[in-house]
């Protein structure tokens, strides 16, 4: 029999849907989980060696971590990940992995120079042009996503001239960079969501947006299962690898002319999947991130 694997999860809190799930499924395999707060946890350097430390005293013995990094705490958790880096601890999810799909543009660089297509988009510091920067991407219906610098972000559905204005009207003086994207006709209940692990695609999901109103954030979504063609889960497989990532969601729109990935998550919500599609999704994150360790 193998041994257990000492796993750590780095989440804010035990009690979160997708951290409860991968410690359960961690203990039914027969490891060892351990949930630790990565904002609980200090790092050391210029001594012989980097060094970490859980509340005081040592970090916890770990064979593989998984991350559940949000947005909320994303610079101190990446900083967090390069230190077990440092120290050799194996990762799901590396930190420049991590840090590259939470930066918008920078995933969708990264993705467009490997060939993977992706929707027409741009990026200002300036949302006061917001009008000429609808222009390039072809107009109206748009995607204006707002960037901070802790790598939190909110989406806006802009279907007219009309709602452009209200969302003008909404983020000038708020200092913050935008990116403006190509929302493709027919993209209203047209976007997937590929759950990726090791390589391989596990569960499917069909995502209908739920307008809110005069151009108000959209935050809320409901899923049901889709099939995927070859060419969505080559793209959705093709672009975890782009980005390094062994555990992902990659959100695609379903259009005329072929799939466009517009952005991938790496600390990505199971609960979703696992209710409409009926996949043990963390049994198989907490399997790849045992096989990573030796295990």
């Amino acid at each position: 029999m193998l041994r257990p694997v000492r796993l750590v999860v780095l989440s804010r809190s035990p009690r979160l849907h997708t951290t409860r799930r991968l410690v359960e499924s961690a203990r039914a395999l027969g490891h060892e989980p351990r949930v630790v707060d990565p904002l609980e946890v200090e790092l050391g350097l210029g001594g012989e060696a980097p060094a970490l430390y859980w509340r005081r005293r040592g970090f916890p013995a770990a064979d593989v971590v998984i991350p559940r990094i949000g947005p909320s705490i994303h610079q101190y958790g990446l900083s967090v990940l390069k230190q077990l880096e440092l120290k050799g601890v194996p990762l799901l999810n590396g930190s420049g992995a991590l840090a590259a799909s939470r930066n918008k543009m920078r995933c969708l660089q990264l993705l467009a120079a490997a060939g993977v297509p992706v929707p027409r988009t741009v990026m200002a510091s300036d949302p006061s042009g917001l009008e000429e920067l609808v222009k390039l991407v072809g107009g109206v219906p748009v995607l204006v996503k707002l960037l901070s610098a802790d790598g939190k972000s909110g989406v806006m559905v802009c279907e007219s001239l009309q709602s452009l204005e209200a969302a003008l009207e909404a983020i000038l003086g708020l200092g913050q960079n935008i990116v403006v994207q190509q929302y493709l006709q027919g993209g209203r209940g047209r976007e997937l969501r590929a759950l990726v692990v090791g390589g391989r695609v596990v569960a499917a999901l069909r995502r209908q947006r739920r307008p809110g109103r005069g151009g108000a954030p959209q935050t809320r979504a409901r899923f049901r299962v889709a099939e995927l063609s070859a060419e969505q889960e080559r793209l959705a497989v093709e672009a975890a690898r782009v980005l390094d990532l062994q555990a992902c969601a990659v959100d695609m729109l379903d259009v005329t002319g072929g799939p466009r990935v517009f952005e991938v998550n790496g600390s990505p919500s199971i609960r979703d999947a696992e209710a409409a599609c009926g996949v043990d999704v963390a049994r198989l994150v907490v399997e790849r991130a045992v096989a990573l360790a030796g295990g």
